[in-house]
This record gives C-alpha cells, structure tokens and sequence, in this order.
C-alpha cells in the first residue's frame, strides 16, 4: 500500500489485493481508514456498500488480483476499483446521480453497477493497460439527510427504494463458521433480509453438490414459492460439481430481480468456499486412503492375499464391484478376485465376468491389457477398467464399477489409477518374493537328504523349518559309516543367502568324503576346519558330530563332538533329561581347533535330541525360548517315536511366539529302539 497527500491536501492510498473471500473485507477497512483520517465520516455508509459491491463483483466475475484506489477531499470521496480480466468492458458514460425509482434502464446496463448508479454522485470506467474498472464519486454536500445515520435493515423507505443501511447490513453479513448447518442459517438469513427488502412472500435456495443426491434444499424463508405464481430465479454463480439456485416468490419488478441477484452472487462467493473446503478436506481423505492401501498391500507378500486384498480396499468406497484380472504364461486374463458391495449381486458379477465375444466385459479387460490404457464398460456393469502394470510388465487389470447414484467424478478417477499402479506393485513384490522363496526352498531341499535311513532298533528323524526368502545355513545329515556304523551330523553356517549355501553345501560334502575315506571324526574336523579357513570366505560353521554303533547287547554308544555347537539333550526312557557334550572351537575361525569328545550310552528307549540355534533362539518379544524350555519339553516325550518326538519339539519351537521364526529351525532325534 501507499499513501501520498494531494497538492490540494487531499490524501490517496492505493492497494492491490489478491483473489480472495477477504478482498471486500480488506477493501472496506482502506475506505474507512481514508474516510477516518479525512473527517468524511458522514460517507461512511454509502462507501462501504459501493466498495463492498465492486470488490465482490471483481473477485466473483473477473476472477483475478484488483487494484483499489482511494482519494479523498474536503469536498468528497472517490474509489476506483481495477480488475485484470481479459477481454473488452462496455463503455459506460460518466452522468450524474440516479434519482429515479425506476431502475429498468439501469437493470439493462449490469447489475453490478445498479448500486452505484443509485447512490454515487458520479461514477465511469477506466481503461489502463492490461486492466479496466469502475469508479465512483460521493460528495459530501449532496447526502441526503437520511443517510447521516446507519438505517436499521429491516426498514423500507415508503417510495419502495432500499435503504442504505439495509443494503450494507444485507452484503456484509457473513456466516459464523465454515459447516453445512452455519451455511443453510446463512442462507436462510440472507433470504429472510431479502424478503423484508423485495416484500416477496417466501423464497429457496436449492443446492446439488454433484454428490449423486441431486439438487436439494438447502434454505428456506416464508412459503414456498408457487409452481403457477410469477417467481424470480437466479442461477448461483458456482463451479462444478455443484450447481443450484435461488427463487424469490415475487414479481420481477422494481428492485427485486436486481437484488435477488446480489443476493445470489454473495452467496456462491460462500458457497465456493465450501466447495474449496470440501474439495481440501476429500484430498485431504483420498491421501490417507492411499498411503492407509499402500501399507495395507506392502503388508503381504503372498500373491493370492495380496489379489484377494484389493478389491476389498476399492469396495465400496471407489465403486459398486472390483474385479482384479491376471496375465497367465499365454497372456490371457484370468479372474483373480472380485468383490461386491452386494453380496448377492457377486454370483451374477462372476457369470458377467466370465462371459465371452466382442461386447462382453471381458473382451473390453483384453483391450485395456492390450492398449495399456483406461476404457469405459458398458451395461449392465457399467464402470471402467485400467491396466496394472508394474516395471515396465502388464500384469492384468483392475475392473471397479460405478456408484449407484453417479459416476466416477475426476478425482476418484485419479485415486483408482493410482489404486492400480500401488496394486501392480504390490503384486509383482509378492510374485518376486515367492519366486525367491522357491529358489531358496529348492536350494535349501538340495543341502538337506532326501530321507533319513532305516536301520532296525535304531530311530532317526529331523524336522526343519525355514525362514523368509533366502536359503539358511543349517543342515544336518546321516551318513554310513561301514562295519554298521553311522555318523550323525547337526550344523550351522553363519549367515544366510547364496553364499551361505555354498558354504554349507561345502562342509557337507567335504563331510560325505571323508567318510567314505574311513577317516576318524578329529580328522574330519580338523579337514574341514582347514577347508572352511582357506574357502570358506570369512564364514565358520558350528557342528555336532556324533558317531554311532551298537554293542551286543544292544546299547547304543554315540561317541559325540561338538565344535562350538550346542549341548545335546539326552531323554532317559524315564523322562529324566539332561546336557551332554563338551563344547570346543568353532570351525573356519581358527587355524587349529580343540574338540573333546563325549562318549554318551543310549539303552533301549533312550534319546539324544540334536539342534541348531533356531531352536533355542525362537523369539517372544524380549523373551527366548532358550535350553531349559527344550529340555522341559523334551521330558514328556519319552517313550515316544523318534519321528514323533522330533514333530512334537517342532510344534513346541513353533507355537512359541506367534511372530514368524527369524532364524532355520534343524531338530534331530536319534533313539534307540531297541524292545
């Protein structure tokens, strides 16, 4: 803003102000401070209700900045209002005040300008460069007397002209707050001044905010207006999707269209604003939505969950039905899921679906696969369908259905096609990850034996559980040994992924040939110690190694090494349990390696429970599963089968926590069965 005093001891300020529902505010409080400072205050009236209508008429119609400009003397006050719009103004001759009654003329040359015409003493256009505007003149020697003080609103000169207080307190007053109930008072307010003002029997205003609910009363004053009664309507002034209007019940005579008119302009200014509200505040939803979906679908990494999961995020918020279609190896869609929000309705959802030829519902899926575009379904399920497709691949398509009552407006459009690309990610994550766990599954079944053996009066039975996408380290194996001898072997290579199985893969073979050589255990240690340091690429390798042979008299005896592995447990055909095992140096850290064996004797029914740290490691929050939890559990099961109780220690580990295993799960149990 500026100020600057005139050669003539005058005083002018100019501002520009934005493109807001404040702008008649800010442009009303610069009048009043200019009319303050120049002493004019017997103007006050008639300027704040001129500047109140230009301004709102710059903001409303030409939809850009404006420039007001305020000067005052001793004589009087001029306001100019400048708006940037495009395009020519009518040229309107400057003349003097309005005294006539009859405002039909007037009427003719604008609206906007019907106010000023009928108070200013002088008013015109401007024309300077990119903008054009309207200013007026009020002299202070030609009030009339009526207007030295603030006119109550409801009152009515006897010739039928409005106030000028009525008319300020009718474009001034602004709803208490920005909800659907301040905003039908407001309108109910504004019809009940106008009604007083026109002396129109009743009036509506009728709003549809393109919400599929149509046009519907918002507010109403007095009767309602006669279908057969001679009515004014004014359409609102409002941007799509909403549109309405208002309707006085009277004659379209004298001041009443005019001001019904003014009326209906201050209204879609507030109704606009509503809009904007409400558009901020579904944004604002369909945000949270998104980022609620995006969590949801990162949540799951199984192909026919994560499938099963979008159409039910769609329904019914986004549409009636969805139906999510999938590429098979040829390229032909396959029906994945599909939901409705009427249960009953899904069965003829599926027959509609599963229809063939060239105007069915699935021959339009085809196109949408084929183009990588969206297209529009026809009757009965009327809707639209778009492609998902993740990295570059086309996976299928996402079919969603209309609203009962409308169609998909433009921002729900924009949600679903950002639905669809979230989905053709989530699902293309899910196939890799399940893709990569058959690998690992398949890699890790090549480092475990396809079947333990059968040996009579002996019992051997393993359990192994794996854990995410990639392939553990752990193993275990049973190899024979000759003169009926067999060597047991429990392991753990740290880490995990390819690398990890490649290690593993190395000790058990290393392992196998050894054996097959006839070397002793503290050898095969040792070898493959040494194997581990010079190949083993920074890995080390946990075992229990036992070697086992059966006496006449049918004992058992387990010569047992462990090399930094854990204690084994022994189950008595009693029950009674215990550790066994002396521990020594992990292999692959060191270049020597210390391992004591252990000679532990199984009589008929006796176990001993091998294990990896998966087992022990099974987590429950902060929690550990630990030793002495296997060992409790271990107990009850004498008596039982090998296979049986290496089953039930599993279960156990399991059912521990209910969070999925971080680590392989190896369990072996050797028994002897002895009867």
């Amino acid at each position: 803003m500026s100020a600057s005093e005139t050669p003539a001891g005058g005083l002018v300020r100019r501002v520009r102000l934005p493109n807001d529902r404040r702008t008649p505010a800010a442009a009303r409080a610069l009048v009043r401070s200019v009319l303050e400072d120049a002493g004019l205050d017997a103007l006050l009236n008639e300027a704040l209700l001129l500047t109140t209508e230009l301004s709102t008429n710059a903001v409303v119609h030409a939809n850009t900045e404006l420039d007001i400009e305020v000067s005052a003397d001793r004589t009087g006050l001029t306001v100019t209002v400048t708006d940037f719009a495009p395009g020519p103004v009518e040229q309107l001759a400057v003349g003097p005040r309005n005294e006539s009654v009859d405002i039909g003329e007037v009427a003719e040359r604008g609206r906007g300008l019907l106010l000023v015409d009928h108070f200013a003493s002088r008013w015109g256009t401007v024309h300077e460069g990119t903008g054009k505007g309207v200013w007026f003149r009020l002299e202070g020697q030609h009030l009339p007397e009526s207007t030295t003080a603030v006119v109550p609103a409801a009152n009515v000169v006897e010739a039928g002209t409005p106030s000028v207080g009525a008319l300020t307190a009718l474009l001034q007053i602004n709803p208490e707050r920005q909800t659907d109930e301040a905003l039908a008072e407001f309108a109910a307010d504004l019809l009940a001044r106008l009604a007083r003002l026109t002396g129109a029997a009743g009036g509506v205003v009728r709003l549809d905010r393109g919400d599929g609910g149509g046009r519907q009363l918002l507010a109403r004053h007095g009767r309602q207006p006669r279908e057969d009664a001679d009515t004014i309507r004014v359409p609102l002034a409002v941007h799509r999707p909403y549109s309405g209007e208002l309707e006085l019940d009277a004659a379209p005579t004298g001041y009443a269209q005019p001001l019904a008119t003014i009326v209906a302009e201050r209204f879609s200014l507030h109704l606009e604003n509503d809009r904007l509200r409400r558009t901020d505040l579904r944004r604002q939803t369909w945000l949270t939505f998104l980022a609620e979906a995006s969590e949801l679908l990162a949540q799951s990494l199984d192909v026919n969950l994560t499938m099963a999961l979008i159409p039910q995020l769609v329904v019914p918020r986004l549409g009636q039905w969805c139906a999510v279609h999938t590429t098979d190896a040829w390229g032909r869609l396959q029906l994945a899921a599909a939901t409705h929000a009427d249960e009953s309705a899904l069965a003829p959802l599926h027959d509609t679906l599963a229809e063939t030829g060239p105007d069915s519902v699935l021959a339009r899926l085809e196109e949408a696969s084929r183009l990588g575009t969206q297209v529009m379904l026809g009757s009965p399920s009327e809707g639209f369908a778009v492609p998902l497709v993740a990295r570059g691949a086309r996976l299928g398509t996402l079919a969603v259905g209309r609203h009962i009552r409308h169609r998909h407006d433009a921002d729900e459009v924009a949600v679903l096609e950002d639905v669809a690309r979230r989905a053709a990610l989530a699902i293309d994550n899910a196939r890799i990850h399940d893709e990569r766990r058959k690998v690992a599954r398949t890699l890790q079944a090549s480092l475990l034996p396809p079947a333990l053996p059968k040996v009579d009066g002996v019992g051997f039975a393993a359990e192994y559980v794996p854990t995410g996408s990639e392939v553990g380290g752990d193993f275990y194996d049973v190899v024979p040994a000759g003169d009926g001898r067999w060597l047991v072997v429990v392991g753990d290579v740290s880490g995990k992924g390819v690398q990890a199985a490649t290690v593993t893969g190395l000790v058990r073979d290393v392992i196998r040939i050894l054996v097959d050589d006839g070397k002793p255990m503290t050898e095969i240690l040792c070898r493959v110690n040494k194997t581990l340091v010079q190949r083993g690429g920074g890995r080390y390798c946990t075992l229990a190694m036992a070697m086992v042979h059966r006496e006449p008299d049918g004992t058992l005896v387990v010569c047992l090494h462990l090399a930094g592995h854990d204690r084994a447990v022994l189950v008595r055909a009693d029950g009674k349990t215990s550790f066994v095992g002396e521990g020594g140096t992990a292999l692959g850290l060191l270049e020597t390696i210390s391992s004591p064996d252990a000679e532990v004797r199984l009589g008929a029914g006796d176990s001993l429970i091998f294990y990896t740290d998966g087992v022990t490691e099974r987590r429950r929050g902060r929690e550990l599963f630990g030793t002495t939890r296997l060992r409790e559990a271990a107990g009850p099961l004498a008596g039982y089968p090998a296979d049986v109780m290496a089953a039930r220690l599993r279960s156990i580990t399991i059912n521990f926590s209910v969070e999925e295993p971080r680590d392989d799960i190896a369990i072996l149990v050797l028994r002897n069965d002895a009867g």
